[in-house]
């Protein structure tokens, strides 16, 4: 009689927290819940699966204050740390500062623990007042970007993108930019193939930087290690800035050896090489949304010699600075002549 294999378990479902602070917009909590709900249903559809492939919820502060509480769950069961936490935009923004202290706590603690956060609009208001959006780019509205800059002079606020995607944190700008984030986020968690499928359904256009802008490289912030976690978390957002592992371990806690062999073990790469990946994908985006020549893009990534960056990015990404540009970008601009 042989005996049988371990039984295999399904995976859990990538698990969408929205917050429901005080004042949220409708449109865009029950938006993002039917474009998730959607993409649930053509990544069961695709792999020819029953089980769920994403998990809703949303949380609204309780009446008593001081926690967060789940008031809908598309598939009931114990809670964890959430894959991704949805700061809606506001009915009326700007939002007063401290205006719901139970949600940018709640935000912090799962970001703490490896979520993505991602705000939209005037989200993004309630996503600065938890401190995670310091030294970070962010957009918003058009009409608030002057509020933004004025609360929070510590951010690089760049209203005229649509969706600025840094990793761990994305912000979106604009009342209906929730369906372009959400799309962004489908890509990267389920897939070009389902997100597609997703905007074809909802006759909405897939975004357009934002697809690409992790295809290579998407950082694993699900490991359990929060050490390594604050790490990376550092990491990105001083990307551009020379890498200092003694400044690394401080920022994580931990002695350089100690740091080096969690970093590696949590990541896959040492922090030189995850800083370097970093890198060039702010490259990248500078390389399909500016006309800036070669050798700026190169120094605003952080890079004192364009000729060190021209090989790293070809060794990375496969294509020339410049090549990348042409196939990318297109016609939509004229190429600089440093190209």
């Amino acid at each position: 009689m042989t005996k049988s294999g371990p039984e295999l378990t399904e995976p859990a479902p990538i698990d969408v927290a929205l917050i429901c602070y005080p004042g949220s917009q409708a449109t865009c909590i029950h938006g993002v819940t039917d474009l998730f709900t959607y993409a649930d249903h053509f990544a069961r559809r695709q792999s020819s699966a029953s089980r769920t492939f994403v998990r809703i919820t949303h949380w609204r502060p309780a009446a008593a204050g001081g926690r967060l509480e789940c008031v809908f769950d598309s598939r009931p069961g114990p809670f964890g740390t959430p894959t991704v936490v949805v700061v809606p935009a506001s009915q009326f923004a700007p939002i007063a500062r401290g205006h719901s202290p139970e949600s940018t706590a709640w935000l912090a603690s799962r970001h703490a623990e490896g979520a993505i956060v991602a705000a939209v609009c005037g989200g993004v208001f309630v996503l600065a007042d938890s401190g995670l959006l310091a030294g970070r780019r962010a957009t918003t509205h058009w009409m608030f970007a002057d509020e933004l800059r004025r609360r929070h002079p510590e951010l690089t606020i760049e209203a005229d993108r649509l969706v600025i995607d840094d990793g761990d944190i994305v912000t979106a700008g604009g009342v209906l930019a929730w369906a372009d984030m959400g799309l962004s986020l489908v890509e990267r968690l389920l897939g070009t193939a389902v997100m597609r499928a997703t905007a074809r359904f909802m006759l909405i256009d897939p975004p357009g930087r934002e697809q690409r802008y992790y295809s290579d490289f998407t950082p694993h912030l699900r490991h359990g290690d929060k050490a390594v976690l604050a790490a990376q978390h550092w990491l990105q957002a001083h990307a551009p800035a020379p890498l200092s592992l003694a400044v690394l371990a401080g920022h994580a806690g931990l002695g350089t050896r100690t740091l080096l062999r969690r970093f590696v073990k949590a990541t896959g790469l040492t922090p030189s090489e995850y800083h370097q990946r970093l890198r060039i994908a702010r490259s990248r985006e500078l390389l399909e949304c500016t006309r800036d020549p070669i050798d700026r893009v190169a120094a605003a990534a952080g890079y004192e010699d364009s000729g060190g960056f021209r090989r790293s990015f070809k060794r990375l990404v496969g294509l020339s600075p410049g090549e990348y540009r042409r196939r990318f970008q297109g016609k939509r601009r004229p190429q600089s002549p440093a190209d």
